[in-house]
């Protein structure tokens, strides 16, 4: 038999988002609520009755609305019932939490799984000045703190956190940045996803140019950090990373952000 197409699946773990990530309609919406861990599994459900029969769902990425660490608790819940034999069944290496950055929520993840849920950080910017104006929860918790939990994080043998990062254009794509990005991530086991912005319409932000994406994966690869452009999808629906708001009354940005401000 052919061997059958694997399947990502991202889930969300809250309606809205609380973060207020200046790049992203989540967290310009606002937060409504949590979900129970039982929306949470009920999205995985309702995932495999749309799959097709040469699809295999392989692995969950909670990297959809919301911040997972800032719902710890349903999220636990969710994970368990995903992952218990009696459940879902699914071995926790196939599960990877998103996180801005909630440094508590990262050490209690790495106590209550050990090591084996992966983790992919939003990180987005390599220092604290351009990190808080784009992503305001650095200021509680700043990248060396941040950086810190990671080294401490129990990653199995084998295993590499993810490290996402939007690129804007004249926000945080120069090769300044770059080299501060391999400075900060030295003695990490990393890979790092790089993802050009998607539009969103409360925001004049936008992708760089695709000439200085290429640049800053190159300076990233000459430095042997393990880099990736991710490929687009959904962008046509407003579903692609960054764009999941709910539709309906226009979205009002929060804090306007010009280029290099």
């Amino acid at each position: 038999a052919a061997p059958r197409e694997r399947v990502t699946l991202c889930i969300s773990t809250q309606h809205g988002c609380a973060m207020g990530c200046v790049f992203c309609a989540s967290g310009q919406a606002g937060l409504q609520r949590g979900l129970r861990a039982e929306e949470i599994v009920a999205q995985v459900l309702v995932a495999k009755r749309y799959l097709e029969p040469e699809e295999d769902l392989r692995n969950l990425v909670f990297m959809g609305m919301g911040e997972p660490l800032h719902h710890y608790d349903e999220t636990l819940r969710a994970i368990r019932l995903i992952t218990h034999p009696d459940g879902l069944g699914m071995s926790p290496r196939r599960l990877t939490v998103s996180s801005v950055g909630l440094v508590p929520g990262i050490r209690r993840l790495g106590e209550d799984f050990g090591g084996k849920i992966g983790l992919a950080i939003s990180l987005h910017a390599p220092d604290n000045d351009t990190r808080s104006r784009i992503l305001p929860m650095n200021q509680r918790y700043p990248v060396e703190e941040l950086i810190r939990a990671l080294h401490d994080y129990p990653l199995p043998v084998r295993r590499r956190i993810t490290i996402e990062y939007t690129l804007i254009d004249g926000v945080n794509d120069s090769l300044g940045h770059a080299d501060r990005l391999i400075e900060l991530l030295a003695g990490l086991r990393v890979k790092v996803n790089l993802i050009p912005m998607n539009p969103i319409s409360a925001s004049e932000l936008r992708a760089p140019r695709s000439a200085q994406v290429a640049a800053f994966r190159e300076r990233l690869a000459e430095a042997g950090v393990s880099c990736f452009v991710r490929v687009r999808r959904g962008d046509d629906v407003d579903a692609a990373c960054g764009q999941l708001a709910l539709h309906g009354e226009p979205l009002k940005l929060r804090k306007k952000l010009a280029p290099g401000a």
